[in-house]
């Protein structure tokens, strides 16, 4: 079984950050804090209207954060020519609407091949690893590989919101294994918390799970150094 990383997204503190318009709480900090309490890894989306993250975020995280820096972005010349300056360690191409609360869904890679494609081969010239955000369909996942993408993250938001329905979790199972016989490392998160994990963290293809919004909801509380641990030990006793 692949060792399994957490790595932590700190939109959130930068959502309770933009709420008042001030200078704190930091995303910097917060990102810093999840490193040394065991995240192997920051993530954060640099969203087209800047409702959380802001560029000065992205640029801090880019070059501060110890562990590798996963920079969610939608497929845009915009963000490209951004993830080409500050060359985070991996870029995860995300479907992205104005009018969302969070990301709804995975990329639809058959309607957006056009674009995406290019936009791959870009990334990987300038040495960016590239993960595609994406549901677990067959034919998205065979789709993502023929792309060129090194990495798929599935999106596990219909699992966690539909928690007596057996078919999301079947689907992530046979979308990670199919991921892995085609040669994409899979990764894995949304809606993902210490009550829901464990399933996930089971799958033994699985090599990564991005976690965010639970982690800056039990920070309230515990603090973000222990929810990090608390995250950590869930996913952990998943894997014996």
């Amino acid at each position: 079984m692949l060792p399994l990383r957490l790595c932590i997204n700190v939109d959130h503190i930068a959502t309770v950050r933009q709420a008042r318009q001030t200078d704190e709480p930091d995303p910097l900090a917060a990102a810093l804090a999840c490193e040394a309490a065991g995240a192997d890894g920051i993530t954060a989306h640099l969203r087209e209207d800047r409702r959380h993250m802001q560029d000065a975020d992205i640029e801090q995280l880019a070059v501060q954060c110890r562990t590798p820096f996963n920079l969610e972005m939608a497929c845009t010349e915009e963000m490209l020519l951004i993830a080409e300056r500050l060359r985070p360690a991996q870029v995860t191409l995300v479907p992205e609407k104005r009018a969302e609360v969070t990301t709804e869904g995975g990329l639809d890679v058959a309607k957006a091949s056009d674009i995406l494609q290019p936009a791959i081969a870009r990334l990987s010239a300038a040495g960016i690893r590239t993960a595609l955000f994406i549901d677990p369909v067959p034919m998205i996942i065979e789709r993502s590989a023929w792309l060129g993408a090194h990495a798929i993250e599935l999106h596990t938001g219909t699992y966690a919101h539909h928690p007596h329905d057996e078919r999301p979790l079947a689907a992530l199972q046979t979308g990670a294994r199919q991921a892995r016989a085609l040669g994409l490392n899979v990764h894995a998160g949304h809606g993902l918390t210490v009550r829901n994990v464990a399933a996930i963290a089971a799958i033994p293809e699985i090599e990564e799970l991005n976690i965010g919004h639970s982690i800056v909801s039990m920070a309230l509380f515990s603090g973000i150094a222990q929810a990090v641990r608390d995250m950590r030990r869930a996913m952990d006793a998943a894997r014996g």
